[in-house]
């Protein structure tokens, strides 16, 4: 005989896998409003720190193309290294402020515009140990992407999205044009190898596909340049063709634009544990480390 315990009491006091989740990951009052105002666009203050902080890279570029102009440099040395180093030292606060206001850092550390602003302060310090570096500072110009979070202009964002999705699907077809324009600029370059002479410029048949593909891109740089009659018949039709064939990959990239624009809506606000955005607009939980999303309006 089996003994069973029927206990049918309630489990209101039992925490959810849900709350035992956001329990355990829960951030201070101190880092959850750092949190806000670092990754929440939506919000006024997240508004403001977003404006200040384009506003300062900004600057901080400016300061980095004045120092590569000869005579300001020259005049204004200690002004420019002053100025380059309080905006390395306020990116670097930043940095880590980001760092440490989100649940999972890893997470923020493995994302590309994390990455982007890694980058924008290692090169300040390498400087230090390597002599001429200071033309690796103006990458930190990409990091003016993220204007595009504040005002709420969540578009622009969700359609470099959909653009990049794009792009990936329409891969096969556009590697399946480039490599008949490949065969074709190959013949052409052959050709007129044939039909013109040493004189004209085309030594080689690697010399004549140069001049092929500069003109059925419609490039036409003039260094070389078909003589006779049949070359600059034969050069007429390559650039005929060439107005053509630029019009095909952007109607395939166009047709899986518009397929993938139907398909996929994207929010913008970030993820409050990894820091991540790129959310559909009716998920609940982030696709990227799983944590629940708030409500989005």
């Amino acid at each position: 005989m089996s003994f069973q315990r029927h206990d049918k009491r309630p489990a209101k006091n039992l925490p959810s896998n849900k709350a035992r989740y956001n329990e355990g990951n829960s951030l201070s009052p101190w880092r959850e409003s750092l949190n806000t105002i670092i990754f929440g666009s939506e919000t006024l203050k997240g508004k403001i720190f977003d404006l200040g902080l384009s506003i300062c890279i900004l600057l901080s570029v400016l300061v980095v193309m004045l120092e590569s102009v000869d005579f300001i440099h020259k005049r204004h040395t200690e002004a420019l290294f002053v100025m380059e180093w309080f905006f390395t030292v306020l990116f670097t606060i930043e940095y880590v402020l980001r760092l440490i206001t989100v649940r999972r850092p890893w997470l923020y550390f493995k994302s590309f515009f994390r990455l982007v602003d890694l980058l924008a302060i290692l090169p300040s310090y390498l400087i230090l140990v390597v002599p001429g570096g200071q033309g690796l500072l103006s990458i930190r110009v990409l990091r003016l992407l993220r204007i595009f979070r504040i005002f709420k202009l969540s578009e622009y964002l969700s359609e470099a999205q959909l653009m990049m999705a794009a792009l990936s699907k329409s891969v096969r077809k556009i590697t399946v044009f480039l490599y008949a324009v490949l065969m074709l600029v190959v013949v052409c370059g052959t050709l007129m190898y044939v039909v013109e002479s040493s004189e004209a410029g085309f030594t080689s048949i690697p010399v004549s596909i140069y001049w092929a593909i500069v003109t059925l891109t419609t490039v036409g740089y003039g260094d070389i340049s078909p003589q006779t009659p049949l070359g600059q018949f034969l050069a007429s039709l390559i650039m005929i063709m060439g107005y053509g064939i630029i019009a095909v990959p952007t109607g395939i990239y166009s047709a899986e634009l518009i397929k993938t624009y139907n398909e996929e809506k994207i929010r913008n606000d970030a993820c409050p544990d990894c820091g991540r955005t790129g959310h559909d607009f009716d998920a609940e939980f982030c696709k990227y480390c799983g944590h629940q999303l708030g409500d989005y309006s």
